[in-house]
């Protein structure tokens, strides 16, 4: 090959590759540096036990140290908003939570600093977390039925139990009081181990709280389960119905979820690499084990059904919290 012909075939070359796209080239060297993912919890809890189990399994794929950062407070808020004003290169993710992703909007409108929708991009949801219905042991029911019927006989005695104003567990006894037309008395804790205990106890009537949470109590019979909050049953206890089953309860569906975002405007071929990378992960057995282990169902989803399955379920949220006219203020 003369000297003249390889100078223009390294100019060719050159020239496409200036004239590739943006994205094109990013993905290609995508992940240059460690990735970090923020989780807006305490270390400790469960969505930070996951994204830590998540981790693991990333960092072969990506090829990079993937980092946890925890960013706790204002309702998961504050998490999300350093996400969103990372720089949009995915290599700073969010791992949120149905409240940051589809609630908070709607209950802390004048706190918001970003929008859910034009913010951030989703990547995959990672796992569906039902919540289950406990009971004191004492009180006299083992259904949903009898838990309804015991409230109207006994107007404004019943009390419920849940994380906080305005979160998925709070939602769940909303939807229940709306669908019922059986009115509860909210008391709203910051976590779920003080629900159960007061439960356990007494002083509360039931609560609302994760399998996960729940399990310890359950097992030596502190409190009685009678109910999943998911559409249906879950392989996590198919012993236990949904909620939903009760007769004029059909519509009855509200569970949590936890899902990797990316800040808005990060390239599409980098989105696709890391949905590429969490769909790989989550094929792995001890990780799904360990998940289910947590309360976690592993339920993976490509970036557009995650897009579509957020705006159905934040208009889900944004009916029960108007109907029941919830802010962060009550």
């Amino acid at each position: 090959m003369s000297r003249r012909l390889f100078a223009r075939r390294i100019l060719g070359a050159a020239l496409l590759a200036s004239l590739a796209p943006a994205g094109v080239l990013a993905q290609a060297a995508y992940p240059t540096k460690p990735v970090t993912i923020i989780v807006p919890f305490s270390p400790g809890g469960g969505v930070d036990v996951m994204t830590r189990l998540l981790a693991e399994k990333l960092r072969p794929l990506l090829g990079q140290p993937v980092v946890i950062e925890n960013k706790a407070g204002g309702s998961g808020m504050i998490g999300a908003v350093a996400a969103v004003r990372a720089p949009a290169d995915g290599h700073t993710l969010l791992m949120a939570t149905a409240g940051e992703a589809a609630v908070n909007q709607h209950v802390h409108k004048a706190k918001m600093q970003y929008s859910p929708d034009k913010d951030l991009a989703p990547v995959s949801l990672v796992v569906k977390v039902p919540n289950v219905l406990v009971v004191n042991p004492a009180l006299p029911v083992k259904s949903v039925s009898d838990l309804l019927a015991h409230a109207k006989a006994n107007p404004g005695k019943l009390s419920y139990g849940s994380s906080g104003i305005g979160n998925p567990q709070h939602l769940a006894g909303e939807l229940l009081e709306k669908l019922s037309g059986v009115p509860l008395e909210h008391v709203p804790y910051r976590g779920a181990s003080n629900q159960l205990t007061d439960t356990a106890g007494g002083s509360l009537d039931m609560t609302f709280v994760s399998l996960a949470g729940a399990r310890p109590f359950l097992k030596d019979g502190r409190v009685r389960a009678i109910a999943l909050t998911s559409p249906s049953r879950s392989s996590l206890a198919p012993e236990l119905p949904a909620v939903s089953e009760t007769k004029g309860l059909e519509g009855y569906a509200l569970e949590n979820w936890f899902g990797i975002f990316a800040p808005a405007g990060t390239p599409a071929p980098v989105v696709e690499k890391l949905h590429a990378a969490l769909a790989q992960a989550l094929k792995d057995p001890d990780l799904v084990k360990r998940m289910n282990d947590l309360g976690g169902e592993v339920s993976p989803m490509a970036p557009a059904q995650f897009r579509a399955f957020i705006q159905a379920e934040s208009k889900r949220f944004a009916r029960i919290v108007q109907d029941a006219n919830i802010t962060a203020d009550n």
